[in-house]
């Protein structure tokens, strides 16, 4: 490559990592937005997140046009052809984190305004908080390119498994003791799977920025704490 087209090159890569970084603040955003609408039962904010996903998936589709067309254009290799799979691969748990806080907000919607569970609701702010921390320090690690932060972030994983398995458990408590229950604990158990898999792409991004700055695959078995099974709750009563 000339010196121009190497610049040039170094420039449209710095562009990816930022549309990266604008659609993780976005997706941090509309999840921090959608567990208040669901603590506050604020259906007027519900509503604008939902309608507001959009945003997040078009940038999805101009973060992977441009990587598309950079690898067509410039064949890349080595260290620049990670750094576009990983804009990929990072775009698309975005995309996923976005669609779980809209799923989040639609249950709002859904709940009854007069169901009050302070136990559960506290669990789920817990959860949330820390699946947000989550994402906030695997963002931080992809810009700053750092395995450690972004291994930090994997290892913790099964936290955030175990917090919802602890909630699930407690929401199956609340529905035996009274069925008029069932209705809004089945939608707070979806929103608490919402939040448990937005702790999952976190970790997943984790494992992108590791390929990233390594160059190799997590060897090692993701660690998981979710127990939530029917059958294993069973065993275990």
């Amino acid at each position: 490559m000339t010196e121009h087209t190497v610049t040039a090159f170094d420039n449209e890569l710095r562009d990816l990592g930022r549309m990266v970084t604008e659609m993780g603040g976005r997706a941090e955003r509309v999840v921090a937005d959608s567990v208040t609408a669901l603590l506050k039962r604020d259906t007027e904010l519900a509503e604008r997140i939902i309608l507001s996903d959009n945003s997040i998936d078009s940038l999805q589709r101009e973060i992977e046009e441009a990587a598309v067309s950079m690898i067509a254009r410039r064949q890349p290799m080595a260290n620049d052809l990670r750094e576009i799979i990983s804009a990929i691969r990072i775009a698309s748990d975005l995309e996923r984190i976005g669609d779980l806080a809209k799923n989040t907000a639609k249950r709002v919607l859904a709940l009854d305004s007069d169901y009050q569970a302070r136990k559960p609701l506290r669990g789920l702010e817990h959860m949330s908080g820390m699946a947000l921390e989550q994402l906030k320090s695997v963002l931080d690690a992809y810009g700053a390119k750092d395995d450690v932060k972004a291994m930090a972030v994997w290892k913790r994983d099964g936290e955030i498994d175990a917090l919802y398995t602890s909630l699930f458990r407690e929401l199956l408590t609340y529905m035996m003791e009274d069925p008029r229950r069932i209705t809004a604990c089945i939608h707070l158990l979806f929103a608490a799977k919402n939040i448990e898999r937005i702790g999952d792409h976190a970790t997943n991004i984790a494992e992108t920025v590791h390929y990233l700055v390594v160059g190799e695959l997590i060897a090692e078995e993701r660690p998981k704490s979710d127990t939530t099974s029917i059958a294993k709750i069973s065993k275990s009563r």
